[in-house]
């Protein structure tokens, strides 16, 4: 797998997590650490999102494409 692959399913995940996921993600039960599931999925999407971008800017980094 290349790195261009990774990169881009990095990009990919969050709106998947944050969109596409919801309807699926979309009920009371059950309560995960005192949260309804939905909420838990979000505030989970929401730790995700900024690993993604992290790892997005490592991979560039060791490419050199950034300075």
């Amino acid at each position: 797998m290349s790195k261009k692959w990774i990169i881009v399913m990095l990009i990919i995940l969050p709106f998947v997590l944050m969109l596409g996921a919801i309807p699926f993600a979309n009920r009371i039960h059950p309560i995960l650490f005192g949260l309804p599931f939905l909420h838990f999925w979000l505030f989970l999407s929401m730790i995700i999102t900024p690993l993604c971008t992290y790892f997005i800017y490592k991979i560039q980094k060791s490419e050199g494409s950034i300075d």
